[in-house]
């Protein structure tokens, strides 16, 4: 397999200082830019080795990254905010190098719930035929898929602290939880959502791109002493992982990383089900339900730092930390975004503009010029 003709070589003025890299990742379709990177050996042409290390759960992916068995991540989001302040774990600097993917993910309620839904118009109204208080599932309590959940509930008027058990469970043990009947509804990432539906035990009610259109979901993250003591390394691997995303927009690609994906070592799942939800076109029937990107000239991977805050807003909210005014401050030390900024010049990747803004499903308006403190306390389901 060779590279894509539009890979240019990084020229360093010394070689990265650690050349082996263990790269951890969850059995997810966003996993891509890692599976690419790896396949088509981009990292050679940075001077690094990538050796790729399936993990069970997004907890083992934290544990690994904090005691340095795993170099760097795909992971969650939230999970690299929720660390950087000692929510379920202890408390690590950490080091956001990039945004892997946006959009990408989907809320699928049991078939039960589903139908009650359709019968009775509104969310509310359909959980109190279940006779019982609810249960929901996401992938880890600081994570992007608890955030998303959390947020679609309450727009809808359900409480997710009061109304619903919240329970935490690893993205491959979903679809067997719901077929189990263990769980009312889940919020996962692709292709889970699309093998409940093909194994008839769940529908898809929302995509999170109708949550947060072009949402920021999976970065790739280490502990912050890595970036302080490797900086040649981590440029180098922004640099390849780049590579990888960009190639991934080249058309047939998607195809063939979902041929890669359904091998064992990766997701291990019929081929079908990944590419049915790894496609890059629009649903014109509904304009919120977003595909998966992966780069989109660049615009995908810049880590803004304002978006980073949106998710302390989301802990504050839900009562994980207290409120607190450095928001900002914390992203910014997370969100390496100067380093990114050098190694995307390397490889003439255009850095995206910060005047961004996006309408969240319940009318409220998050960007780069929102204020953390006001917009955290004016929700009105909040603790």
């Amino acid at each position: 397999m060779n590279p894509a003709t539009s890979v240019t070589a990084a020229a360093f003025a010394e070689p990265p200082e650690k050349t082996h890299l263990r790269l951890g990742f969850v059995a997810l379709s966003d996993a891509a830019p890692l599976i690419a990177a790896k396949l088509l050996e981009f990292g050679h042409a940075h001077g690094l080795t990538l050796e790729l290390c399936r993990q069970p759960s997004w907890a083992a992916v934290r544990d690994k990254l904090l005691s340095g068995d795993l170099d760097a991540a795909h992971t969650l989001y939230g999970l690299v905010y929720g660390v950087q302040l000692g929510l379920g774990g202890p408390r690590t600097d950490m080091a956001v190098l990039m945004v892997l993917n946006r959009n990408g993910q989907a809320i699928t309620l049991s078939n039960r719930l589903a139908d009650a839904l359709a019968s009775h118009g509104t969310l509310r109204n359909a959980l109190a035929t279940l006779g019982r208080k609810p249960v929901f599932a996401q992938t880890f309590p600081t994570g992007t898929h608890a955030m998303w959940l959390y947020y679609w509930l309450a727009a809808q008027g359900v409480d997710p602290l009061r109304d619903i058990d919240s329970v935490a469970i690893p993205p491959p043990q979903m679809v067997a939880a719901l077929a189990e009947d263990r769980l009312d509804g889940l919020c996962v990432g692709e292709p889970w959502n699309a093998m409940a539906e093909a194994h008839g035990v769940g529908r898809t009610i929302a995509y999170t791109s109708e949550v947060w259109p072009e949402h920021p979901e999976k970065v790739l993250a280490c502990r912050r002493d890595f970036v302080d003591a490797y900086p040649r390394t981590a440029h180098a691997l922004v640099q390849t992982v780049l590579e990888a995303c960009r190639w991934l927009d080249g058309a047939g690609h998607r195809d063939e990383i979902a041929r890669w994906l359904a091998r064992p070592d990766y997701i291990g799942i019929d081929q079908t089900l990944i590419a049915a939800r790894l496609g890059d076109r629009v649903d014109t029937a509904n304009a919120h339900r977003l595909p998966m990107r992966f780069f989109d000239d660049g615009a995908v991977n810049y880590p803004h730092p304002f978006e980073g805050v949106w998710f302390l807003t989301q802990f504050e909210r839900w009562g994980m930390i207290d409120a607190r005014d450095d928001y900002e401050a914390i992203a910014a030390r997370i969100n390496q975004t100067q380093l990114y900024r050098e190694a995307a010049a390397r490889v003439n990747v255009a850095v995206p503009g910060e005047n961004v803004a996006r309408e969240l499903i319940d009318g409220e308006v998050w960007g780069s010029g929102s204020t953390s403190a006001e917009y955290a306390r004016r929700f009105a389901i909040r603790r």
